[in-house]
């Protein structure tokens, strides 16, 4: 599939005028109030708000004023913002990101995905971002696919409600961890409008059969929200631009041809140690990627070696030299979200 042309109304195809974010689960160490001051001060359009224990806990008393009072700070700042659903554990202590729309019981989950959906309603968001999760070994493949269309329809029905568009993440490892699954769920919901694809950029190259550029190509018509990271195929870890395998400028032009006109976020949850200092290397490095198609961009953001703790590497990360670049079985792509 070839990058479409522009959509009617849309800017003419130029990288530069992409709206840039980054996602404040890369500033998990900073107040939220702080987090949103210096991604503003560093030139950032937008912000990738996780719902998280520090960062709007959904959860907490007090919900409406707190919604309220980011909502002007938000607007302060001049920074659109998508609400991202990702907290590892929030909904419980114990289990990463449990219990998921596939769980026996998702009743949390489905509460926290409507409460997402009204936060967002109330801060004018772009989109609410949400993924599958990862089927439990208990379950069977039908039983977790069923209950996954089920329980999207029930977020489907609160985002018609509340006129909020959706951004369905596909996950590496997840049950839904494609694009091709994607279309899947889309077909199985019955093409609900609201119910777009976020695209992380990063999994194109980890996973998708496409080059990444091809990726954006093929769900541009349903491209409501972005997330960008560098990635090496077959690995899902999230690395700083110039350190993975993706080539940035391809990937930004077929963005802008596509109309996309949404945050581009940079999403690095496990870089919170640097975080003032990661967000600056990453809105260099895309604003160079953006203006140019010169691959010396690569170089710009890479970060000394020294500078990089060895704590910010998961230890289940599976080395780069250990998986060939044409091996990439989706399954072995573990979900280090």
């Amino acid at each position: 599939m070839s990058v479409p042309e522009p959509r009617p109304g849309a800017p003419a195809a130029d990288a530069t005028t992409l709206r840039l974010g980054y996602g404040t689960n890369g500033f998990a160490n900073h107040r939220l109030d702080d987090a949103l001051a210096v991604i503003a001060d560093l030139g950032y359009d937008g912000v990738a708000l996780t719902l998280d224990h520090d960062h709007l806990d959904p959860f907490a008393p007090g919900l409406t004023r707190r919604v309220a009072a980011v909502g002007r700070r938000l607007e302060s700042l001049g920074l659109g913002v998508v609400i991202e659903t990702g907290a590892r554990y929030l909904l419980d202590p114990w289990q990463k990101h449990a219990p998921t729309l596939l769980h026996d019981d998702p009743t949390r989950r489905i509460e926290f995905l409507r409460r997402a959906v009204r936060i967002g309603a109330d801060l004018g968001a772009e989109a609410v971002s949400f993924w599958a999760g990862v089927r439990p070994e208990a379950v069977s493949p039908q039983c977790a696919w069923d209950r996954l269309v089920s329980g999207c329809a029930t977020v489907v029905d609160a985002a018609d409600t509340a006129g909020v568009t959706l951004g369905f993440e596909p996950e590496p490892g997840m049950l839904v961890q494609d694009i091709a699954d994607w279309r899947r769920l889309h077909a199985a919901l019955d093409n609900p409008a609201r119910f777009g694809i976020t695209l992380d950029i990063g999994h194109c190259r980890c996973l998708e059969p496409w080059p990444v550029p091809q990726c954006v190509a093929e769900v541009a018509d349903h491209l409501v929200n972005v997330q960008i990271d560098d990635m090496r195929r077959g690995v899902h870890e999230h690395l700083e631009f110039g350190v993975g395998e993706i080539d940035f400028p391809p990937v930004l032009a077929a963005l802008a041809a596509a109309g996309y006109q949404g945050l581009v976020a940079v999403e690095l949850p496990r870089d919170s140690h640097a975080a003032p200092a990661v967000a600056a290397r990453s809105i260099e490095f895309l604003r160079a990627a953006a203006a140019t198609d010169h691959d010396s961009v690569r170089t710009l953001c890479s970060a000394p070696a020294e500078a990089t703790p060895a704590e910010a590497t998961p230890a289940e990360a599976t080395p780069a030299e250990a998986t060939p670049a044409e091996a990439t079985p989706a399954e072995e792509a573990p979900v280090h979200m």
